[in-house]
């Protein structure tokens, strides 16, 4: 069994601030790094830290090689990203004191799917084997119909959620992570449980994991429902917590641990993340998991 992430790659441009810009609002920033980023990026490391075989697929340009280089470097097979003639995608980071932060994206190079691609990239992959994805490449759509018509499992992670996500065929997810934030937007309910039980309705065939930040965690499907707490560390940045969250959980049930250990130690590695600066550069290994003292 295969993991096929298909997904966004981009460059991070992170600004440390005093708070977040307001209208009008010259503010000057107390640090700048450049780092890799996408959440696709981010949720094939996870993946691949966790110990998956995984394969990345999107679109960068020609200012992007480095984060194919990144991808390599942490065991991802990185031979169905394409270069195209359209700058690498962008996120422009504000991250203050207490860790929050807030993200102004652009899509660039991650819009640039094309059918033929993805259609190509998906003939190399089997009955079995997951696609992930996120909703920051164009090509949402084509990709969940082709995986489920060659029987491939879908996972979804709809972030950032907009309204044609609603019109995905049902049937065709697996699994679906999300935040409360999204659930919220897909369910019309703002209550994490009530959520929880509206979404499992909607989608009867998925598997749907519930992230609550500091509140822990939700699952409900085939096996049964589970909670899981947050583990209490000091956050610095919280820019990928959700990705590792969701690269660790995924990996993990795939090889086939129980889901409530696999809940258990994507939450124990999304708190290591939130100690360190960056989204990628911050996902712990599994021997860093177990040496972090909670």
């Amino acid at each position: 069994m295969r993991i096929l992430n298909y997904g966004s790659l981009n460059i991070d441009e992170t600004y440390a601030v005093p708070h977040f810009v307001q209208a009008g609002e010259t503010l000057a920033p107390t640090a700048f790094a450049r780092n890799t980023g996408g959440k696709g990026l981010n949720q094939s490391v996870a993946l691949s830290r966790a110990g998956a075989k995984v394969y990345h697929a999107g679109c960068i340009g020609a200012d992007g090689e480095f984060l194919t280089d990144f991808l390599t470097a942490a065991g991802v097979d990185c031979r169905f990203v394409r270069r195209v003639d359209t700058p690498t995608g962008r996120a422009i980071i504000q991250v203050v004191p207490a860790g929050q932060n807030c993200i102004l994206l652009y899509g660039g190079a991650n819009q640039a799917q094309r059918e033929g691609d993805m259609r190509e990239t998906l003939s190399h992959f089997d009955a079995g084997d997951v696609l992930l994805l996120q909703n920051e490449i164009n090509g949402i759509d084509f990709l969940v119909r082709e995986a489920h018509a060659r029987g491939m499992r879908v996972a979804l992670n709809p972030s950032p959620f907009d309204e044609g996500l609603l019109a995905l065929p049902t049937e065709a997810i697996d699994y679906l992570i999300l935040n409360e934030v999204e659930a919220a937007a897909m369910s019309g309910k703002e209550e994490p449980a009530a959520a929880l039980r509206a979404l499992r309705a909607r989608y009867p065939h998925a598997n749907v994991l519930l992230t609550l930040g500091s509140q822990g965690s939700l699952y409900s499907g085939r096996e049964g429902d589970f909670a899981q707490q947050a583990y209490r560390v000091r956050a610095v940045d919280t820019t990928g917590a959700g990705d590792t969250f969701t690269g660790y959980f995924l990996a993990s049930v795939s090889a086939g641990m129980p889901v409530p250990q696999a809940m258990e130690l994507s939450a124990r590695a999304a708190a290591v993340a939130v100690t360190r600066n960056g989204a990628a550069v911050a996902i712990p290994t599994p021997a860093e998991i177990a040496a972090f003292q909670f």
